[in-house]
């Protein structure tokens, strides 16, 4: 009788073991886990427009094959360094960041990045082999490796045709970027790397060597530039080139040919005297929280279907040989432009003189950040304060006459 009765609180003890275990189980996979993602605006495919949502496909992704529920928080940045101050006052938590190469080696050097597994990548393989290794100018010589390359270009010049005269001897050239007969209708970059670097490279100047006289010398070309900037911008770009609303302005390859699609008045070419190339790449900032789910996404973005989706979404270059030698993205592109395949790997890309941005010295970072602040205070409130001083003297003048005048009445009537 006992030993039914213990076999029964047996059978019954591993009932409610299963019950729970199941249970645990089942709300494990219930779960949903949130991938916190901080990249550039526009810069992947997000369903519109017939595009593929790679956001939601990530999503599909990890419950159809991972068996996780996943949520992916994406938001964006504008300009490097309002992605560094975020993640190094630690005010935001992310997981997957894509910084450019100047502002990685910075994060390397301060030490709020996570190094990278690659051999947890299955996809990795693909990247071409002139962005690994000794190529990977902007991570430093610890033998870690923090990020994977998501996207590469050269910055250029746009001009509308239907505004810039294409006889302009100026074309070519940075010098166009200052030219004042196009007074009003010229943006510029509303971040002080590239800004400074536009001006940098009209002067014939080292970008990566700070020196305070010539730094101070491109901050009076940018000065004098103000004089007939329209504006200075970032995503803002699209629209207004695309609308008309401004003739010329530098920007990045991959953008030109989006815009090109929706106006082709629009033409491109890289300044004779040099620009920028760069590398925007994924990273695993310090402080997430899903490390391994990271690691799944940048694998998942470099997987041929949903980088190729990417590149015909952005026209940006891709680092991935799957991409480049598909010869539906090249069809594609081609229909996009002509010229595109040319302009982002070709002849007209490889024979720019370019020089890539490295991260200053902490003396080049705070002269940079005090050169800019005095750029954008002279640009946004300078010439508003000159005028309404202007304005206010005259008023006092007027006062002063109008007084005068009135006493000497006054003086008169009385004598």
């Amino acid at each position: 009788m006992k030993r039914k009765l213990y076999l029964s609180v047996a059978v019954l003890l591993l009932v409610l073991v299963s019950v729970l275990a199941f249970s645990s189980c089942a709300e494990e996979e219930s779960k949903e886990v949130t991938l916190y993602v901080y990249n550039w605006g526009e810069y992947i495919s997000d369903g519109s427009e017939g595009s593929l949502d790679v956001n939601r496909a990530f999503e599909d992704y990890c419950k159809e094959e991972l068996g996780l529920n996943v949520s992916v928080n994406y938001s964006t940045f504008s300009s490097n360094e309002s992605m560094y101050a975020k993640i190094k006052s630690g005010s935001a938590s992310y997981d997957v960041i894509v910084p450019s190469d100047y502002m990685i080696e910075r994060m390397v050097k301060d030490d709020l990045l996570m190094p990278l597994e690659l051999d947890r990548l299955e996809n990795y393989r693909y990247i071409d082999e002139s962005f690994k290794g000794e190529n990977v100018y902007y991570e430093g010589d610890s033998g870690n490796t923090y990020s994977v390359p998501y996207f590469y270009g050269m910055v250029g010049v746009i001009y509308n045709t239907g505004i810039v005269d294409e006889n302009d001897e100026q074309i070519g050239s940075w010098d166009l970027m200052w030219d004042e007969q196009y007074k009003g209708n010229i943006l510029q970059f509303n971040n002080s790397r590239d800004a400074f670097g536009t001006a940098l490279y009209k002067l014939g100047y080292d970008v990566n060597d700070y020196n305070e006289e010539r730094w101070r010398e491109a901050l009076d070309e940018l000065l004098t530039q103000k004089e007939i900037v329209q504006g200075y911008v970032m995503d803002e770009i699209f629209n207004k080139m695309k609308s008309d609303s401004a003739a010329i302005a530098a920007y990045y390859a991959g953008d030109y040919l989006s815009m090109y699609e929706e106006n082709d008045k629009l033409s491109f070419f890289y300044p004779e005297e040099g620009t920028n190339i760069y590398v925007d790449a994924m990273c695993i900032p310090k402080g997430s929280q899903n490390y391994d789910l990271a690691m799944e996404y940048i694998d998942f973005m470099c997987r041929e279907d949903i980088a190729i989706e990417n590149a015909l979404y952005t026209y940006y270059a891709s680092p991935l040989t799957t991409v480049v030698n598909n010869p539906e993205y090249r069809e594609a592109m081609a229909e996009v432009h002509e010229d595109a395949i040319d302009i982002l790997y070709g002849e007209t890309a490889n024979n720019v003189k370019t020089q890539a941005y490295l991260n200053l010295s902490p003396d080049g970072i705070r002269g940079l950040n005090i050169l800019w602040e005095e750029l954008k205070a002279k640009s946004s409130i300078g010439n508003g304060i000159y005028i309404g001083c202007g304005v206010i003297l005259g008023v006092l003048a007027l006062l002063a006459v109008f007084h005068v005048v009135k006493k000497r009445r006054w003086g008169k009537l009385y004598d």
